[in-house]
């Protein structure tokens, strides 16, 4: 009999083999593009888990406080740390996290609302990654965090850390992609860095939704028990992506992690209009 066990403040059963097997499949792959899968976890502990209250964003915090560090350091041992643009990153989004938090507890405290957000934002990061592009020249030449490029980057942080906030992906996820079509950097230079904003920030983001009121009768809190389970086998995904990555073309990575956001916004869109029409 497969073991199972009950998580009490995400209210679910689920089999304990699962949450460490997929969370190390998702980061494999999206620790190569500079996500660490906590915006991959959040469609399938919705979808699939049945897992929707707002702790579900705090649960995907935890996951990256154990899921990122082996990447960040297996990136840091291997020198591919842009550390300028780590920090600003993590500067930006920080702030945002508050604004993201009240969010999440007063406008996208519905599940399909929330949903109808997530799909919104899988679309238009997928369209951003998919849609073919020229990569500026500049890119090659100066550190992302020199010059006029730092009050951008920053700013974009900022807003982003909004959005990360809410949603439990830190923000550094989101980032990445950002990084990538706006700014015209090369998504191998990029992804540590971005691995790391998202480690700091989802470091604020638990302490946020664990200790800060929520409305009455609204569960905030991260299920920690859970968040660790994917954790664990996150840190191992995210680890191996992350030796992984350097062999592997910027554009199939693209390619593939806009085809999985694609997807996501597929379904939770067209099932959050479906809930609103009924």
């Amino acid at each position: 009999m497969i073991a199972r066990m009950f998580f009490d403040v995400a209210g679910i059963w689920v089999p304990l083999w699962v949450p460490p097997v997929v969370a190390f499949v998702i980061s494999f792959f999206s620790s190569m593009v500079g996500v660490s899968g906590a915006f991959l976890l959040v469609p399938f502990q919705m979808s699939v888990l049945g897992y929707v209250t707002p702790s579900v964003s705090a649960t995907n915090l935890v996951f990256n406080l154990v899921a990122i560090p082996g990447g960040v350091w297996r990136y840091a041992q291997e020198k591919r740390v842009d550390w300028r643009l780590a920090w600003m990153i993590a500067a930006g989004t920080l702030p945002g996290l508050l604004a993201g938090w009240w969010l999440r507890l007063h406008w996208l405290l519905e599940p399909h609302t929330f949903k109808l957000f997530v799909g919104l934002l899988s679309l238009w990061l997928a369209v951003r990654l998919l849609w073919p592009r020229r990569v500026p020249a500049i890119a090659s030449r100066h550190s992302p965090a020199s010059g006029t490029r730092k009050l951008p980057i920053w700013a974009a942080a900022l807003a982003i850390g909004v959005i990360g906030g809410a949603y439990g992906i830190g923000g550094g996820s989101i980032m990445a992609p950002v990084l990538v079509v706006v700014f015209g950097l090369e998504l191998h230079a990029v992804a540590g860095a971005a691995l790391f904003g998202t480690l700091a920030t989802s470091v604020v983001g638990v302490a946020v939704y664990q200790f800060l009121p929520a409305p009455p009768g609204i569960e905030a809190r991260p299920d920690w028990a859970l968040g660790i389970l994917f954790g664990a086998g996150g840190a191992a995904g995210m680890y191996v992506g992350a030796r992984t990555q350097k062999r592997v073309p910027r554009r199939v990575l693209e390619i593939g992690m806009g085809a999985v956001l694609a997807l996501v916004f597929a379904g939770y869109v067209l099932g959050s209009v479906f809930a609103l029409l009924h």
